[in-house]
């Protein structure tokens, strides 16, 4: 597995107009690998992008295989050599022990499941968690499933930090838009489940991966 981050440079109209869709910025991301190659059974292809301020962007990758930037660069980046840097995620993931406690960084499309009355044995329909509390909920009722605590109910350890509802076309002309709920988290976790947490990490927690939610990343405390 491979941690890449990649920085964009919003003077490029092309970059503003990739920051603007969740699906330009799929479709960009898998740009970076040979057709059907950012997935295996080791974990899939996750991004996220973050941002500082109101002209630093950053996208952040895992992957399976190392990707190739250099289109991505070109298009949206900066300088050669400035605007991407790449390493292997194996140390990360060969260092977990019981017990560590990591800052991390999560974003997520927290959903429910409603089900239909008239329907009871069909599969619910996904709905987005809409508070901040429900939201925390979503995440704090997953954790120990993905190999980490997040302190107690009544004292978290983490917090979710922003909110934003997307709304993009897949393509231009469909006249339906896309919507995905995405919140972000952060704080400190404890391992809990070694095994799991590397699961987590190489393959995402929820759904909506393809539009930037799911890459948890971890970094040391100090």
């Amino acid at each position: 597995m491979f941690l890449t981050k990649l920085k964009i440079n919003p003077a490029k109209r092309a970059s503003r107009e990739l920051l603007a869709s969740p699906e330009r910025m799929h479709a960009a991301v898998l740009g970076c690998f040979p057709p059907g190659e950012h997935a295996d059974d080791s974990g899939r292809t996750l991004w996220r992008l973050d941002q500082r301020g109101k002209v630093e962007f950053s996208l952040l990758m895992v992957s399976p295989r190392e990707p190739d930037c250099g289109g991505f660069v070109e298009s949206y980046g900066w300088l050669p050599g400035e605007s991407t840097r790449t390493a292997s995620y194996e140390p990360l993931l060969d260092g977990l022990k019981m017990g560590q406690r990591w800052r991390f960084r999560l974003s997520a499309n927290p959903v429910h499941a409603v089900k239909d009355p008239a329907h009871p044995a069909a599969r619910g329909k996904r709905v987005g968690h809409v508070t901040a509390g429900q939201q925390f909920d979503w995440l704090l009722a997953r954790a120990a499933r993905n190999g980490f605590s997040m302190g107690t109910v009544d004292e978290p350890t983490a917090l979710v930090d922003s909110r934003e509802l997307l709304r993009f076309k897949k393509k231009p002309t469909d006249k339906r838009e896309v919507t995905v709920l995405r919140a972000s988290y952060s704080g400190v976790l404890q391992v809990t489940d070694i095994d799991a947490l590397r699961h987590a990490l190489c393959h995402g927690i929820g759904p909506a991966k393809s539009y930037g939610c799911g890459l948890l990343t971890l970094a040391p405390l100090n």
